[in-house]
């Protein structure tokens, strides 16, 4: 089997700017029979690093169908940016990467090609995907916008040498057991829990499963934001609480962006993270697989299952097809290429990743533990973010709510439940009116 041709080093990145507009412009994507443009997202340590592991891929396509693919690799800072310009100006890619969680967003654009029964069987079918991937590709009841790519999600990991210092022998399941393993840290001198307070994605991914532990979903049945439920505003108050009221997460953290919150755990000052991808984030900070240990992520009763047992988001990057392409032979042709098994186990595997594609997961490459708990939950204790056309001004405004409340935990002002339904429906009356 041809395997990957370079090594990932880095972290996967998803932390995404979701207050881009659309401004006109974007690029010709000069496709012809013989040419596809490609916009992969940073997935690696580097952009570099992306084009290693992505280049090589790309001229086997070409060597097997004499298509050649031209690859940009975009920043996570500028993607949905360049996405929405390309959507009303009609010039972008053939073919784009799309953090999953924008896919009911970008569907509503109509730019994106609806993956019906035809498209999907020229890709070998839609029952080859897992369906909690399949369940963060659009809207419900809609053809899919996206097919999936890479799958992660969330799980508890442990500095096992902070862990023993402190005498804690297990990892916590449930978040009782969290607080009391952070306090146990605490008294060691060390912080308990990281958290990226400034990282606006990160607070939707937490605050999202604490709201379907509380069993809320921020969304009514019908799509309308409700974001001042009680169940909403008990999970931002417990998340903001471990800094607030716990006083296991370092105030720092309320200023934290994307990954500062690893280098805490990666040093010994953290024991513990909620995180993804670890094999390639923990060694991009120079920690070794012996270092760290994994859980699920805690859940009130302390084992993982659906609805109040939800312990994490769907996370993932999916591929999507421009519909204005001028190549869609050439771009069917392309997802079914990186949709098939052997490049979903090379790519998955260089990035630290699982497939979505349920023969690939089968490969030895995912029998190593990190990745079973990553397997696991999203098999039996993930759920999809809202699949509507206003999640990503949901990540937006929820996301910079929680911000400013961990601002004010850091600062010593109260954090109650008044001040949290206050920034709450502040950040509702932000989004569109229905």
């Amino acid at each position: 089997m041809r395997r990957i041709r370079a090594a990932v080093t880095g972290a996967v990145t998803l932390s995404l700017v979701l207050t881009a507009t659309a401004c006109g412009g974007g690029e010709d994507s000069g496709s012809s029979p013989k040419t596809l443009t490609y916009w992969a997202s940073n997935q690696g340590a580097s952009l570099e690093v992306d084009k290693k592991v992505l280049q090589p891929e790309l001229d086997q396509f070409e060597k097997e169908t004499g298509i050649k693919v031209k690859l940009e690799v975009i920043p996570w800072s500028d993607l949905l940016n360049r996405i929405l310009t390309a959507t009303t100006s009609g010039q972008g890619p053939d073919v784009l990467n799309i953090g999953n969680t924008w896919s009911a967003s970008l569907q509503s654009t109509g730019a994106l090609l609806p993956w019906d029964a035809k498209n999907f069987g020229a890709i070998g079918g839609k029952d080859r995907f897992v369906d909690s991937a399949l369940g963060s590709t659009g809207a419900p009841g809609q053809d899919p916008a996206a097919v999936p790519l890479y799958s992660m999600a969330y799980a508890l990991y442990y500095n096992k040498q902070l862990f023993k210092e402190a005498g804690i022998a297990q990892p916590p399941t449930t978040w009782d057991e969290v607080v009391e393993a952070g306090k146990k840290l605490g008294a060691k001198g060390k912080n308990g829990i990281g958290v990226e307070g400034s990282n606006l994605s990160n607070n939707i991914h937490q605050v999202f499963v604490l709201g379907k532990q509380h069993g809320a979903d921020f969304f009514t049945a019908d799509g309308r934001p409700d974001f001042t439920s009680d169940g909403a505003v008990a999970a931002v108050k417990q998340y903001v609480d471990l800094m607030a009221a716990q006083k296991i997460v370092a105030p720092g953290n309320a200023e934290y962006a994307q990954n500062q919150s690893l280098s805490d755990f990666a040093k010994n000052k953290t024991g513990m993270v909620l995180w993804q991808t670890p094999s390639q984030t923990f060694s991009a900070q120079g920690m070794g697989p012996d270092e760290w240990g994994v859980a699920p992520a805690p859940v009130p009763s302390g084992k993982p299952g659906t609805g109040k047992q939800t312990n994490s988001m769907v996370a993932g990057i999916n591929l999507a097809v421009f519909k204005n392409t001028k190549n869609l032979d050439g771009a069917l042709k392309f997802v079914k290429y990186m949709t098939s098994d052997e490049e979903q186990i090379a790519l998955n595997k260089a990035y630290g990743s699982v497939p979505p594609v349920k023969s690939a997961q089968q490969d030895a490459a995912f029998a190593d533990p990190s990745l079973a708990v990553i397997r696991d939950t999203l098999a039996t204790s993930a759920a999809a973010l809202p699949q509507v056309p206003e999640e990503s001004q949901f990540e937006t405004v929820v996301g910079t709510a929680v911000k400013e409340l961990f601002a004010d935990a850091a600062a010593g002002r109260p954090v109650t439940t008044e001040s949290v339904r206050a920034k709450l429906e502040k950040a509702q009356q932000q989004m569109p009116k229905k």
